[in-house]
């Protein structure tokens, strides 16, 4: 009681000088308002460029899907017309080509689908549906296709222009009567459903006046009018599937389940029944009807074949563009509305010879390459598809009763279509909606284009949505890994937290997605001068520092002269078994953890903190809410249904400790994730950064790998690596068996080193793929992180890569078969893909050997062979001395002769083109590979305008080809033995860059005698496994040790402990009561449990590093002799091909540019460069194909995001930020329970900054 007492004293006389010494400082800061700042850049596009961008594409997108849809319409109801009898273009004996033109327009979607459902059955999923799902879908589509064939091939041809554009249109009969049943079956308010009965009542009312048109007025045959409306009626069927879930019926929903499953199956059964239905239809038709096929040859010669060509790709292309406009979010201007009016503006063309007189057809069968311009032939078809309607007798008698049953038919049937499919104008829809959830059916109708594009979307869309709103949460966990980063690096990543804790504040309210912030700090305390406690290093120092300064940024909204500043909130330091957490309460209210790592406590590096967080988050924090549920009696099976839910909606962003990225990248990976189930990762654009050519030659390299390589996987299966830096990680495939746990194997063979250690972020990527989850790629999330300034950095970094990419795609390509079968986006042809990619990486240094070769030849007109020997001598000594040599040596001999090789390169590229002066042509194999590279590259960089000046560093890129690709490929693999980390492994370097970049006295008194500023070349070591301690820090390791095994039972003393003391001057917050700054008793438990069993420091064991580095060694010779033997049998078959000369060569016609052929002069070459120059230029047209397609569709994510994102954005901040306000000020005014430990006169300098 009298500690507790004398206590509060203490704690009242600190407070009552902080707030004489705060007054003081308010007093006189008024003149001293300049501040010194870190830049904050915040989003690089103008909101006014990226509201144009998307008018600007919705626009486009919009007026592409409506002249689509005028000539998908237009030319199949001119192939109607001319089976009708009254027409000329096509003469009456010849009616059959046009029917078999309809016929071909009808099962053009189909043939597609069937090659698409094949080729994925083949491929990828080969689920076949049960016998009830089979029968069902056989009546279906024999109805459906027999419809269709009877409306269009039998009855169509005996109407008017005007009957058939709008005939099509009540094919909409079932879905609104199905849409009523559905309304009457909901529980929810049935606001809509007079719409759907309007429907049917205006649909109904046009068939009766088409009859009462026809019948009455005309005295048409019946039958053809009974058989229109059968089929239109039989059509309408097709779209049952979108109401089929909406039915009380078990039966219908578990067809529809099914269906779902084996969607490949069932379209290919589809498909193969509707095209044998109307080849079945045609042939009765024509047969029934006493015409022959004996003229088609010869008239399908003519406008038909255009008109059917025209029909099927401007059907196709409309259909892409309307799925681009439902993802894009502009469903109204760029689908809802062209397709409405597609009709009424086809009509008015056709109609449009009545008020403009046009030439008349001259009976006969006219060929397309008659001297008529194209202008002609409109006019031709337009006033022959009128003789439909003028031949009428209610024209010809001028029958106004007749006329107006014609004109309010066609009214009443767009009508109904418009009413039947009105909800689609109240769509809500996620950014980048699957396919799969917008429409039904995978294809469209052609003969129905714009009838079934707005039947086939989703009736369910909207009431999915809004349950999902109402349930499904994203949590998101941003897990930085941080080591001994500068200070300029610290605030990169700082910055970005807080950023994002701005965009997205947390507050009572719902929120769709939530975040919180790890920052996991690896050798975060050191000892102090009596060696007795442990005390946290400089390095910890700087990042609270870092902390205090962005938090203080962030938290003035208005920094004004006139404004008292408000007090910085209370935070938490607290003491753990694995050494420490700083808890911090950011501005918006997201709270961001900093735990730092005492390596003596637990296993320290990047991937031991890795499965640090993913065993917290995902093992502990998630699992514990549901096992305490469980224990209180709650049912399993819900419980397990729910924390199955929530490990779908959890994800990890993994981030190093200097990267930087704004909101918008986090987002864009968010999208991936939430909306594509089976997404395990994602990835962004990762930007290195830096000054010096080193990082000038990885601005290029990057930006190649991205552009071409990244986008290639993404879009013909899976991305291979998603990189540490930055990438998004699914909770639920985390967790996946074979994933988290094999993650945390313990490197114990020397392959493990290599595959487990060198490259963590790829092996778990590799650990997903084989576990069936997809990886992705999204371009327009960019992220930026250091990258090396130096050569020896950047030979270390790539020295760790080369061997562990090689490694982790060989045991992805060994398991290929296994793979592919559980991985619905690994194909087997995307196994070879990747094995013909790898040979080329592995042939990489032969190659370019065969590359300096031939520039020793154009530059010194040297003998081939002898080019060639000269060539590779150079490379073998490097090799032979690289296992001689130190690294470091090593290095250096590298970097001479990697200067000596540019030089050669550049030579290169200037002999090269004055060799193409001189032969008079450039279409020689070196002009045409050189040509072709520049041409690919520049058209890269022009789809990627933001990037574009990076071509500035292409050359530089050239020229350093043969260090990249030969003299690193040789380092890494002779140096594969080395397993340490290559970069940052000491301190010395980064610390006076962090002194440097501070410019903060007390740094200067903190880390000028540091140790750790006298540099050790640890690259120079064979092995030392980076997680192990010496012997020497044993004595520590037990002490902490037993203090942290009774560190739950043991009460808190008053006093803190030491390393909390020291730091608190520099923590720059007022620190809450002791109470509230401990660990849980459960959670110490975890933590310990968690050490004991994953995260033990591993002890020094000279016996077990032997062996290892022994069987390092040995497995670098097993590689490296496999590796150059590859590369010598290549350089060998090429050095004999070359010797035996002109026997094997291939003889290629010299080609001038303006065509002609020199008949004295061919250049030769021989077989093995033919088929490396075509394997090469497959792979790059591959992956120029793939990253066409990629950047269409990162175009229509973005445009999605920079209209959904910015509005959600902006109404939720207005919403949000009076609620942070005020709780803001209630915090920090709050004093009960407030232990004050900090320097008065310390807060008062932070409270004047």
């Amino acid at each position: 009681m009298e500690q507790s007492a004398e206590f509060r004293q203490l704690r009242d006389v600190h407070k009552k000088e902080h707030k004489q010494d705060e007054q003081k400082e308010q007093e006189q800061k008024f003149w001293d308002v300049c501040r010194e700042v870190p830049i904050i850049q915040n989003e690089q596009m103008p909101k006014k460029r990226m509201h144009c961008l998307k008018w600007f594409a919705c626009t486009v997108v919009g007026l592409l899907v409506f002249i689509l849809a005028l000539l998908s319409k237009t030319s199949f109801l001119l192939l109607i017309t001319f089976g009708n009898n009254q027409t000329d273009i096509i003469h009456s004996d010849k009616k059959p080509t046009a029917l078999l033109a309809i016929g071909f327009v009808l099962v053009g979607p189909n043939v597609l689908l069937l090659l698409k459902s094949t080729w994925k059955f083949i491929f990828k999923s080969a689920t076949m549906p049960a016998k009830k799902t089979v029968f069902w879908v056989l009546c279906v589509e024999i109805l459906v296709a027999l419809g269709a064939a009877v409306l269009t091939i039998v009855a169509m041809p005996h109407f008017d222009i005007v009957t058939n554009v709008m005939i099509l249109n009540s094919v909409s009969i079932l879905s609104a009567v199905f849409q009523v049943v559905a309304e009457c079956l909901a529980k929810e308010r049935k606001r809509l459903i007079m719409l759907p009965v309007l429907s049917i009542i205006f649909i109904v009312l046009g068939y009766v006046l088409f009859v009462v048109n026809y019948l009455v007025f005309e005295s048409s045959f019946c039958i053809t009018i009974g058989l229109a409306i059968f089929g239109t009626i039989c059509v309408s069927m097709n779209w049952w599937e979108n109401y089929s879930t909406l039915f009380n019926s078990l039966h219908l929903k578990g067809i529809s389940k099914d269906i779902g499953k084996s969607r490949n199956a069932v379209n290919i059964i589809s498909s193969l029944t509707r095209i044998l239905i109307t080849s079945a239809v045609i042939g009765a038709y024509v047969t029934l009807t006493g015409d022959g096929w004996n003229s088609v040859k010869l008239v399908f010669e003519t406008v038909v074949i255009a008109l059917v060509v025209i029909q099927t790709l401007s059907s196709a292309l409309c259909r892409w563009f309307v799925v681009v406009a439902c993802k894009m979010h502009a469903l109204r201007r760029s689908f809802f509305m062209p397709m409405y009016f597609a009709s009424v503006i086809v009509l008015a063309v056709f109609l449009s010879p009545l008020v403009v007189k046009f030439p008349v057809s001259n009976y006969t069968s006219i060929p397309l390459d008659k001297s008529e311009s194209s202008v002609e032939w409109v006019k031709l078809l337009l006033a022959d598809a009128i003789k439909t309607l003028l031949t009428r007798d209610i024209v010809v008698n001028m029958k106004t009763e007749g006329l107006v049953c014609l004109g309010c038919s066609a009214l009443f049937w767009w009508l109904g279509l418009v009413l039947s499919t009105v909800y689609i104008w109240f769509l809500k829809i996620h950014r980048i909606e699957r396919t799969q959830d917008l429409f039904v059916q995978r294809m469209y109708e052609g003969a129905f284009l714009e009838q079934s594009l707005l039947l086939n979307t989703r009736f369910e869309i909207r009431k999915k949505i809004k349950d999902k709103k109402c349930a499904q949460i994203i949590r998101v966990f941003l897990c930085a890994t941080m080591w001994h980063e500068t200070y300029d690096e610290m605030m990169k990543i700082i910055i970005s937290m807080f950023r994002l804790d701005a965009y997205r504040p947390k507050t009572g309210k719902h929120s769709d997605i939530e975040f919180e912030f790890h920052v996991y700090f690896d050798d975060a305390f050191k000892d102090d001068s009596n060696q007795r406690e442990r005390l946290a290093n400089e390095y910890v120092e700087i990042l609270v520092e870092v902390i205090k300064e962005v938090y203080i940024i962030f938290s003035e909204e208005d920094p004004c002269v006139f404004k008292k500043m408000q007090p910085l909130p209370t935070q938490k330091i607290i003491s753990t078994p694995y050494g420490g957490r700083l808890e911090y309460t950011l501005p918006k209210g997201n709270v961001m953890m900093v735990h730092l790592k005492d390596k003596q406590l637990i296993r320290h590096k990047k991937r031991w903190s890795q499965i640090m967080y993913l065993y917290y988050i995902l093992g502990w924090r998630l699992n514990k809410q549901y096992y305490e549920k469980f224990e209180a009696g709650e049912e399993p099976d819900l419980l397990k249904e729910k924390l199955k839910r929530e490990r779908e909606n959890t994800y990890i962003l993994a981030l190093d400790g200097d990267t930087d990225f704004q909101p918008s990248a986090v987002m864009l990976l968010i999208d991936r994730l939430k909306l594509y189930p089976e997404v395990g990762a994602a990835c962004g654009r990762i930007h290195p950064t830096g000054t010096g050519p080193m990082v000038w030659y990885q601005k290029f390299e990057y930006a190649v790998g991205h552009w071409l390589q990244k986008t290639a996987e993404h879009v013909f299966g899976c991305v291979l690596c998603s990189p540490g830096c930055f990438s998004l990680f699914r909770g639920a495939a985390l967790v996946e068996d074979n994933v988290m746990k094999r993650y945390t194997t313990k490197a114990s063979e020397a392959s493990h080193y290599v595959q487990y250690d060198q490259g963590e972020d790829r092996w778990l990527c590799t650990l997903l793929l084989q576990q069936g989850w997809r990886v992705e790629y999204n371009a327009a999330s960019d992220a930026y992180t250091n990258a090396p300034q130096d050569f020896k950095e950047f030979y270390n970094q790539r020295r760790r890569w080369g061997p562990s990419t090689m490694a982790n795609t060989i045991d992805l390509l060994g398991s290929g078969q296994l793979t592919s079968q559980r991985n619905s986006s690994i194909s087997k042809l995307y196994i070879l893909y990747q094995i013909i990619s790898m040979a080329a990486s592995i042939l990489g240094p032969a190659t370019i050997c065969l590359m300096i070769s031939g520039s020793f030849v154009f530059i010194f007109n040297m003998n081939e062979n002898t080019a060639l020997a000269l060539a590779i001598v150079p490379p073998t000594v490097y090799l032979i001395l690289c296992f001689k040599l130190k690294s470091d040596t090593q290095i250096r001999i590298a970097a001479i002769m990697s200067i000596i090789y540019a030089f050669l390169m550049a030579g290169t590229i200037l002999s090269i083109i004055g060799d193409l002066v001189k032969q008079n042509t450039f279409l020689t194999p070196s002009g045409l590979f050189l040509i072709g590279m520049v041409m690919l590259y520049v058209i890269t960089a022009a789809l990627h305008p933001q990037e574009f000046s990076l071509v500035v560093y292409g050359l530089l890129y050239f020229i350093c080809i043969p260090s990249g690709y030969l003299l690193l490929a040789i380092y890494s693999i002779v140096n594969m033995n080395n397993v340490s980390w290559g970069t940052r492994e000491s301190g010395g370097q980064t610390k006076t860059s962090a002194v440097n970049s501070l410019k903060k006295k007390f740094m200067n008194a903190t880390c000028c005698k540091c140790p750790c500023l006298e540099y050790e070349d640890e690259t120079s070591k064979e092995i030392l496994p980076a997680e192990t301690i010496t012997k020497t820090e044993t004595s520590q390791i037990t002490l902490d040790i037993q203090s942290a095994n009774v560190f739950p039972t043991s009460p808190y003393s008053l006093d803190r402990k030491p390393w909390i003391q020291r730091l608190q001057p520099k923590f720059g917050f007022w620190l809450k009561s002791k109470s509230e700054c401990k660990l849980s008793t459960d959670e110490v438990s975890f933590w310990m449990e968690m050490q004991n069993k994953y995260l033990e420091p591993l002890m020094e064991n000279k016996e077990q590093q032997e062996k290892i580095a022994n069987d390092l060694r040995e497995l670098r010779n097993k590689v490296t002799f496999v590796f150059f033997f590859c590369n010598a049998l290549w350089l060998a078959a090429t050095f004999f091909l070359q010797t035996i000369g002109d026997a094997v060569s291939i003889k290629i016609p010299k080609i001038y540019p303006n065509g002609t052929h020199s008949s004295t002069e061919t250049l030769s070459l021989d077989p093995i460069a033919l088929m490396f120059l075509l394997s090469f230029a497959v792979l790059l047209i591959m992956q120029f194909l793939g990253m066409l397609y990629h950047r269409i569709y990162t175009l229509i994510h973005y445009v999605a995001y920079a209209d959904t994102e910015i509005k959600a954005h902006r109404k939720q901040s207005e919403q949000v930020a009076q609620i942070v306000d005020s709780n803001h000020h209630q915090e920090t005014t709050e004093d009960d329970g407030t232990l004050w430990f900090q320097n008065p006169s310390t807060i008062g300098h932070i409270t004047a900054v």
